[in-house]
């Protein structure tokens, strides 16, 4: 199986999280593709720099064209993201 890249990894990523059943599907999304990350060893101001492009590409969501579930999952998901990331720059440098 080939290897993603991280752009193509972030754009599967959104997917999953706009078409994500619930709430709760959308934020373990979040908490596997960074789990994920972290085991294939990718450093940690890479791992910082893919939260800030998803985030960015969250943001350019709007709800007049997305359904409720969508929207609500893109804002649950954000909310995850930038917990982890406000925890992430908290804690020692990862090397």
């Amino acid at each position: 199986m080939m290897s993603l890249t991280l752009d193509e990894y972030r754009t599967k990523l959104i997917n999953k999280i706009l078409f994500a059943s619930t709430q709760d599907e959308a934020g373990h999304l979040v908490t596997a593709s960074l789990t994920a990350l972290e085991q294939k060893k990718i450093n940690g101001h890479i791992i910082s720099r893919f939260i800030d492009k998803v985030l960015y590409e969250l943001e350019l969501f709007s709800p007049m064209d997305q359904e409720a579930q969508q929207w609500s999952n893109i804002k649950i998901a954000m909310i995850h993201f930038l917990r982890i990331k406000n925890g992430f720059q908290s804690s020692p440098a990862k090397q």
